[in-house]
């Protein structure tokens, strides 16, 4: 092979960080410290040197620990968002088969809800994240994030239970559209703040310039109202943007004092877990990481894109706790305040392969949903699952 034919497989394998594979079949309950901040070397692609990293104080571990409760379920495809209903149940997406799945707990029962129109599965793109609206007790919505042939876009659907099993979704009344689509960077992780506002975490479709572009919904964190108005508040009256400066946004969560988390992939080198401020520019493409650059706002933390690759992020027991695809772990920052308390540390690593989304369920427990089937991974008996974790 040909020095320029392994640079540029080398590029392809990083080229978009939530690629890698492999999977496991034991639980791995000892962290691994994060080497985000280790010193520079050979790139995860085997190119040339990373830059040196931004140095951070040392800091006493705060050692945490994962407990396995149990596997919920097996046996999804392409899963990707998840939401608790009232009852505990969980309502799953199959990215490719645009079909939402309930989970029953406590035996992991099965039933397709029904099929949205209007998916058109193509690269990362599909029936990605889902949100239940805050008056879901009363209106009984249910809200999709989608790629479809022309755009990605936001949908609410009535979610009728007393209906037959595959027909209790009503038609999809569009929240927001013409989010730019591509075969990769679409976004897609939706979720409600305490505000009641809907979020959005949106990808720039491969078109870097539009993380910059104020204009275009690609590359942002979105706030609006659950009828896809621009939220009052946002720092530009009329507009949806409440962030910008973003490569691919798949993690949404909220801390204990109400802050704004988002985790997001890197390009070669970092993935990003940020604290959002409103207006603020994160960077992307000007800086990948740590810049300093006057008028970016820099990660909170940072990883190699090997050790990563986000998407799902949940709060819990004072922790963000963020789910890595390529990285096939689950990391834990635990924060005091607005700022991490420790060094990062990793759990379940390269044991049960890519992991997409985490979900808490209360202040010490998280469904984590494993991504081995969406055409990255290298999937085993009883791909894809959901698991219980206990944590602490």
């Amino acid at each position: 092979m040909t020095a320029v034919l392994a640079a540029v497989l080398a590029l392809f394998a990083t080229g978009c960080s939530s690629d890698g594979g492999g999977s496991g079949d034991e639980w791995a309950l000892k962290p691994t410290p994060s080497s985000g901040d280790a010193s520079p070397g050979a790139s995860a692609s085997g190119g040339a040197a990373d830059p040196p990293p931004t140095a951070t104080p040392v800091t006493p571990p705060d050692k945490g620990s994962v407990t396995v409760v149990s596997t919920l379920t097996e046996g999804l495809r392409s899963p990707w968002g998840a939401v608790a209903l009232p009852n505990g149940d969980l309502l799953v997406s199959s990215r490719d088969d645009g079909t939402i799945t309930r989970v029953g707990g406590p035996g992991g029962t099965r039933t397709e809800v029904g099929s949205v129109p209007g998916v058109a599965h193509g690269g990362e793109g599909g029936l990605l994240g889902l949100a239940l609206s805050p008056g879901f007790a009363t209106d009984r919505q249910l809200f999709a994030y989608l790629t479809t042939e022309s755009d990605n876009r936001i949908v609410m659907m009535r979610f009728d239970e007393r209906k037959p099993a595959g027909k209790q979704l009503g038609a999809p009344d569009t929240v927001v559209r013409d989010i730019p689509k591509g075969s990769t960077h679409n976004g897609g992780r939706i979720a409600f703040g305490p505000d009641g506002m809907l979020y959005a975490g949106t990808g720039e479709a491969g078109q870097r310039e539009l993380s910059q572009d104020r204009d275009s919904l690609g590359g942002k964190i979105l706030r609006m109202t659950p009828d896809g108005r621009p939220a009052s508040g946002n720092p530009v009256p009329g507009s949806l943007v409440y962030s910008m400066g973003h490569r691919n946004v798949q993690g949404l969560a909220w801390d204990s004092g109400k802050r704004l988390w988002a985790a997001e992939f890197g390009q070669n080198t970092w993935d990003e877990l940020n604290l959002i401020t409103p207006g603020g520019n994160y960077g992307w493409p000007k800086a990948e990481g740590r810049s300093g650059q006057p008028g970016l706002i820099d990660p909170v933390e940072q990883w190699r894109t090997s050790e990563a690759s986000p998407s799902g992020i949940a709060y819990a027991s004072g922790s963000i706790w963020m789910a890595g695809l390529r990285g096939e772990r689950l990391w834990r920052i635990p924060l005091a305040g607005a700022e991490p308390s420790a060094e990062p540390q990793a759990f379940l690593q390269e044991k049960h392969g890519r992991l997409r989304t985490v979900l808490a369920v209360d202040g010490s427990r998280l469904w984590l949903v494993t991504s081995e089937t969406d055409g990255r991974g290298s999937p085993g008996p009883g791909d894809d699952k959901i698991l219980q974790l206990e944590v602490r």
